[in-house]
Formats: C-alpha cells, structure tokens, sequence
C-alpha cells in the first residue's frame, strides 16, 4: 500500500560495501561443472567461518511470503497470454527446469488490492496516476459487478493454480459511495469513514469475500480491514486513508458480524501498521500507535483478541526502520520482546520495498535490477525472520512500473502490452520464499569465526520436517569470499545442494555436497543450502 512519495529523500551516496566494480572481478571466474555451478572451483581461496547449527533449538513456525498485486496488475493480468504467464511463473512457480533452474520464487501468499472505485471515478478521483486507481466491485447503485478487477482476479487463479493457497484480501480505502468525501483518499488527515458506516464498509468486504469466491472459486483466508492507519492519505497519491484504533476496534468488531452472518471462514489481520514500533509505542501518532496493547490486552477498550474471526497475529511493515543495521536490530528486539507479552501471538511483517535513503546505506529512488538492493532486502528479511520473530514476509509491489526499488519484476508502464524485467531482489527473495515453506520452523544458527560486530555475513536456519531437510539461506554482504563450514546438532544431513544469487546468476544450483564438503559463499551473494536429512 503505500508509498507516500514525497517521504523518499534524495539520493545520497551508497555505503562503501556497494562496490560493483569489485564485485565484476570477483563474479568473473563462473566455474561451472556438468551445467552445476562449483563454488570451490569459483573462489578456491576464501576466509572460514563455523555456522553452528542445533535443530533442536526451534523458534517460530513459518507461514508465509508474499507480496501484492497492487497496482500494476490491473493491467498487466490482461496482457498478451505469454507475458503475464511468464510473470506469474516467476512470482509463484515452484516447477524446475532441466537443469535444476527454478522457474519462480514459489511466493506462498498472495495479496488482493480490494479497490474502492477511484478507477471508475477517472480524473474526478483527484488520484493524478492512473495507475494507482482501483476499480470496485461494488457501483454506487449498490450493485456489484463481479467482472470488475479483471487482471487482479487473473493473477489470483494464475497464484492458485501454480499451488498458491494462503490468499490475502486488503482495501486501502472503502468504496467511495461509503467515504465522507466521496473520495478514495482522506481530507485534512482525518478517517474518511463516519462511524456510522462501519457496519455497511464490513458488509462490503464480506460481499467480496463471499462474491469473489462464488464467482471465481477464489476463497480468501485472511482480510486485513485497514492499511497504514498511521499515515494521513490526504496527498492523492492514491487510495488510502488514516484511522484511529477505536476505528479500527470498531470496524473489525462489526466486520466480525459481517462474516458470521455469512457463515465465512476467513480470519480478520490487524492492523497493518505503517512502522514496526507502532505495535509496541505511541510514538509520533497518539491514538493510532501501541497497538499490541490496544487490540491485544484485555484490559484494553479496544480490544479485539477475543473475536473469534481475529486471528492470534499482528501485523507491521518495516518501512523506515531498516537502517543503519544496529538501531534495525534494536527496534526489532523491542518488537518481539513485546509480542511475547501476548501468549501465541505471531508477527507478520506484512508489507516492505526500499523506501528513503536508508541512513546513506541504499536510496529507495531509482529502479536497479542489480545486486545491490537485492543484497540490502536480503538483510532486511533476515533481521525481520531472527530478530523480530516474523512467521510471515511480504514484499509490496510484486510488478511495478516505477522508477523506485520497489518491484520483483518491473514492466513497462504500458497498459496493453510491454516488456517485463527481473529484478536480483526477485530471487534474493526467492532464496526465502522458494525453500522455506509454510510449518517449516526456524532453529539456532549462530556463526563462529566472525569479527565482533560484522553484520556482511549473515545466516538463518530453517527445519522442513515433512520433507526432510534443513534449509539455510547465508547472505554474503562483502566484497571476500567466505568458506562455511557446517556444524549441525539436532538432525544428521545426508547432502546439501547450494542455490547461488549473485550479480550474475538469478538462481542457479550448485553440485550436490556430502555432509563434510566445503561451502563457499561468493562475495555479494545470498545462498541457500537445501540439505536433505538421513
């Protein structure tokens, strides 16, 4: 949802570990082996470093990731048949070709852009991107037209039928006949909806859920009511408006009403704060922040967790707390020692792309399909996995046309047709998404042999038990080479296979290794080492 454009700061200079030309001299040497990539052969001098693995050391059970179909997908699910295949390959397929090359990143959730009808509105939206326009099911005759959102519904059935089965549905605003304004977006920062039609804004979005699935045999599992509460949308940038928690409390409470009376199924996400420290501190926004405690403590007027509709998750976006590296890992500690205070709740972190300048680390301006924010999402995905605990990670624009750090895949911004571009934050990505699959859980993973305080070498460890293995995603932030070596407690590996993002490859596979060989990870690289269980 998101992104409030006038909030990205001009571009500073990268940090020194972006250092490309470095990283050109490095990637030279491709050292490849019966079509498998040899990591030996590629780098045979590289600095050791111990990953002591204990299997029997678990933390939280992964659910999901995503990312959302807003906006571009209007248009582009109506391309030509092999385009927009081929771009919902490479977001949802877990296929492979004859060489072992994924096709896609196996993205296990997907997000639904519920429109509120700036698109039928046209220039009168006050929404000056036509783009950022989302058509409604619902006319203001009260009247719904389920043919409506064509390209989004196309990429709904392109995510179920490549094994997409955890379907998300958000609105960025109620539909405009319900608003104050009769605009998508707020006036002067205020809610754009009265209280008096919280109960006829829940109806609408349970007719979606119950329409979508009778229509289309879509089924949504999760509903998120309100997106980014904290920000003011009155910008016209484009759908989108603020809420203070007790409309919020007031909205889910009568959502909840709305799907029981529908015989619906489909959880209620709260409450997709703008910032992760909204969950655990009023900050800047009094009434729209501490919201762990609003919704989740009994004690509390707007208190939600004994809905039965609420699921026992909260959700949070990490914008604009993901640098410098120290204060990202401090913010997430506060995070997840705030969310263990409520017995099972989760943390989704539920929507990210680069945003800002970063503390002078990455500047968010600019679209770059190298390496280097491939590297810099990588970092953010582990800290959001280890240290804030999340069960779930979704990635914002899935498909973008903009000239920001904020897509998988890029496309022209052509309505009908055009071409489309991979991005390395795609399969940086993927590196997660592709391997660590829903109910696998995360266990220990400490590195040895580092130097106090590095933060290039990174590693998470995840443990898949229906199939068998232990899957680690290593991040290589520097210009060196590192030679892992595993040692693992809990489970007994048979082989491990490497799947190697660099600047170079997207995601190729490596020769298959015994337990004892050597693991090398190339500098600028994220590697995930799929190791098969005796």
């Amino acid at each position: 949802m998101t992104k409030i454009n006038s909030l990205i700061r001009k571009s500073r200079t990268a940090a020194l570990w972006y250092l490309p030309l470095l990283v050109c001299c490095f990637m030279g040497c491709s050292g490849k082996i019966s079509g498998k990539y040899d990591q030996a052969s590629a780098f045979p001098q590289a600095n050791e470093v111990t990953l002591s693995i204990d299997a029997s050391d678990r933390h939280q059970t992964i659910d999901n990731f995503g990312a959302s179909d807003a906006w571009a997908c209007q248009f582009v699910g109506k391309w030509p048949h092999e385009k927009r295949n081929a771009i919902a390959n490479l977001l949802f397929s877990m296929d492979t070709a004859s060489n072992g090359q994924p096709d896609g990143i196996g993205l296990s959730l997907w997000r639904f852009n519920v429109g509120a009808g700036s698109a039928q509105q046209r220039e009168q939206s006050g929404i000056r991107d036509e783009w950022r326009r989302a058509e409604s099911f619902l006319g203001e005759d009260g009247s719904y037209d389920w043919q409506r959102q064509a390209g989004q519904v196309w990429f709904l059935k392109a995510a179920k039928d490549r094994g997409v089965n955890k379907l998300l549905a958000f609105p960025n605003s109620p539909p405009v006949h319900l608003t104050k304004n009769g605009k998508a977006f707020a006036s002067e920062a205020t809610p754009n909806l009265a209280p008096e039609m919280h109960h006829a804004y829940a109806d609408f979005l349970a007719d979606v859920v119950q329409g979508v699935e009778r229509t289309h045999g879509i089924s949504f599992g999760y509903l998120s009511p309100v997106n980014e509460p904290q920000w003011d949308w009155s910008d016209g940038g484009q759908e989108g408006t603020p809420f203070l928690n007790e409309d919020i409390a007031g909205i889910v409470r009568a959502l909840q009403t709305s799907l029981e009376r529908k015989s619906l199924s489909t959880k209620i996400d709260i409450a997709e704060a703008g910032k992760i420290n909204y969950l655990y501190e009023a900050a800047d926004k009094p009434g729209r922040g501490n919201q762990i405690e609003a919704f989740f403590n009994s004690s509390s007027p707007h208190y939600l967790g004994n809905l039965s509709h609420v699921g026992k998750v909260v959700s949070a976006h990490s914008y604009f707390t993901t640098s410098p590296f120290g204060q990202a890992v401090t913010e997430r500690k506060k995070l997840a020692a705030k969310v263990a205070t409520v017995p099972g709740l989760e943390f989704w972190m539920s929507e990210y792309c680069i945003l800002g300048d970063n503390a002078g680390e990455i500047d968010g301006n600019k679209r770059d399909l190298g390496i280097d924010p491939a590297m810099y999402l990588a970092r953010v995905v582990h800290n959001d996995l280890t240290v804030a605990n999340a069960t779930a990670w979704h990635w914002w624009l899935a498909v973008s046309p903009y000239d920001y750090k904020d897509g998988l895949v890029y496309v022209d911004k052509n309505k009908t047709d055009g071409a489309y571009y991979e991005s390395k934050m795609l399969w940086a990505l993927g590196n997660y998404s592709r391997f660590i699959r829903p109910g696998a859980i995360r266990v220990s993973a400490q590195l040895a042999g580092t130097k106090a305080g590095d933060d290039m070498l990174l590693a998470s460890s995840y443990l898949d038990n229906e199939k068998k293995q232990l899957i680690t995603v290593a991040v290589n932030a520097g210009t060196e080479p590192v030679k892992i070596k595993l040692d693992v407690k809990g489970v007994t590996i048979a082989n491990t296979r490497p799947y190697v993002t660099t600047a170079e490859k997207s995601m190729e596979p490596g020769t298959l290794l015994s337990s004892d060989s050597d693991i090398i990870l190339a500098p600028r690289s994220v590697t995930t080492l799929v190791a098969h269980l005796q």
